[in-house]
């Protein structure tokens, strides 16, 4: 009987050092922050839509963790230190990332010691150029130009543009109280687009909104906007 209880107290014991030991693990403490840019200038995406991976070997496996863009084109995320890949998907982005010799998604190597600021650079279809976002009469009225950026075989067409207003600060085509939209085959000049959305009713009452320009390209489903820009009236 002593032998059985000796042995069982001896068990309860292992178990609960493991235990301890198993809670002990630190946690990640390097600040992995940047933005998606081009050329120095960021990307605005729609929130919660955007995301790019960080791939570390070790821990006897090979996996990946999700880091989401923010609707400002930055990101953030903690991280052991190490070597990681980074790579987007197919198809995440209103860009095109680079692809190695073989066709397939290409990465780049991050080595991650202690907190890093780095930008991604990428090669978005279009940018937003010379936008402006005024109220007038009860409107938001937009301007833009846009400006084709991959102009070879992998450049697309403009599906749509939209304009977008919201009582908070997170804009887009989830997230909005009133939008107007132009059809890309009504664009008729890139250097001179012009929208009006009026603004609605709002409870509880406040007198200003958020707004802020996205533009669809054909055949990719995350779009690309301006920043978000808050309008009084």
């Amino acid at each position: 009987m002593k032998i059985r209880f000796y042995f069982m107290i001896g068990a309860l014991i292992a178990v609960l050092f493991a235990s301890c030991k198993k809670d002990n693990y630190e946690a990640p403490e390097a600040d992995f922050t940047g933005r998606i840019v081009y050329k120095g200038e960021p990307i605005s995406v729609q929130y919660g839509q955007v995301n790019f991976e960080l791939w570390q070997s070790g821990f006897g496996n090979y996996s990946a963790l999700n880091v989401n863009v923010s609707q400002d084109g930055t990101y953030s995320a903690k991280l052991f230190n190490g070597d990681y890949k980074l790579v987007f998907s197919p198809n995440q982005g209103p860009f095109l990332w680079k692809k190695n010799a073989a066709g397939r998604q290409d990465s780049i190597a991050v080595n991650i010691n202690g907190s890093k600021t780095m930008d991604i650079e990428v090669m978005p279809y279009y940018m937003i150029r010379g936008a402006t976002l005024t109220a007038a009469a009860g409107k938001i009225n937009a301007f833009c130009k846009l400006e084709k950026i991959i102009t070879n075989a992998d450049g697309k067409d403009i599906e749509n543009v939209s304009l977008y207003i919201n009582k908070t600060q997170f804009v887009d085509g989830s997230n909005n109280i009133a939008t107007q939209q132009i059809s890309g085959a009504a664009i008729s000049d890139l250097n001179n687009l012009n929208m009006s959305v009026t603004i609605p009713g709002i409870t509880p009452t406040q007198n200003y909104v958020f707004a802020r320009i996205g533009v669809k390209i054909a055949g990719v489903d995350d779009l690309i906007f301006t920043p978000v820009s808050k309008i009084g009236f």
